[in-house]
């Protein structure tokens, strides 16, 4: 084991990131050997942080990152190393799917649950882009093939796959609100409460349900401390980000500005 595997491996074990830094550092370690690049499965944000924490530890590496169009949440990393001189391929396609939306509402759920039902490994499907009646599934090109061969339904609704274009794909725009507030104190369930607009037993209630992330690691415990920079996400309600921590109010509170992704 490489000093830098060693530090690595060490630094994730027992989280919910050792088997992704595991994969990543193998995917490493391969390019330095090849002096090419390596092509990572689609990463979460969490991934994606621990892809660039590996490329750190490396210095004949450098690290790219794409998820198929602008602002896509789910993307793939590049490993390249610094002598190589092509030009490496992140092989992305998107799949678009059909249904007739005046009898059918499918849901991100939906179609997610649908494509593991046909095997499908999560690695292999970047963002999920719904509309009404149709829906871009970004994913890897050799299961772009896969798709259009296999899937026909999604729950009880016959669907219609085929190649689409990556280049009318638009833009991610998120719709951002600005939140003051005050909390009782810097806890998970607190700044939850506060961000998304709950109760607080209902956080707690989601925090129980493993709905919330912090720093997209599950939150384990509702006493959790947040601090500033931290971010917070919530499955169905978007992310919030913890601008700034302004200190106690007179009345012993402390005053936070948060900033929240719809």
């Amino acid at each position: 084991m490489t000093a830098q595997r060693e530090k690595i491996v060490r630094f994730y074990r027992g989280s919910e990131g050792e088997a992704v830094a595991s994969r990543l550092v193998d995917l490493a370690e391969q390019t330095v050997r090849t002096g090419t690049f390596r092509c990572s499965g689609f990463l979460d944000p969490y991934g994606l942080e621990i892809a660039e924490t590996v490329a750190a530890n490396y210095d004949e590496l450098s690290v790219l990152f794409d998820g198929g169009y602008s602002g896509a949440e789910r993307q793939k990393a590049i490993f390249v190393h610094r002598e190589f001189g092509g030009s490496p391929s992140f092989d992305i396609s998107v799949v678009c799917v059909e249904w007739n939306a005046e009898f059918v509402h499918l849901t991100h759920r939906d179609i997610l649950g649908s494509l593991t039902g046909l095997g499908v490994d999560r690695e292999n499907v970047g963002d999920i882009l719904v509309t009404a009646g149709a829906a871009q599934v970004l994913t890897d090109k050799k299961m772009a093939d896969f798709l259009l061969a296999e899937w026909r339904q999604i729950g009880a609704s016959t669907v219609c796959a085929k190649i689409g274009s990556l280049d009318m794909i638009a833009p991610r725009e998120e719709r951002i609100k600005e939140i003051n507030a005050t909390v009782a104190s810097m806890r998970a369930d607190s700044v939850a409460a506060a961000g998304f607009g709950v109760s607080r037993s209902r956080a707690v209630s989601d925090i129980e349900a493993e709905k919330l992330k912090l720093n997209w690691q599950a939150v384990k415990n509702a006493s959790q401390t947040v601090k500033e920079g931290d971010v917070l996400s919530m499955r169905g309600r978007g992310r919030v980000e913890v601008v700034e921590v302004r200190g106690k109010t007179k009345k012993g509170r402390i005053g936070i500005s948060l900033r929240r992704y719809l």
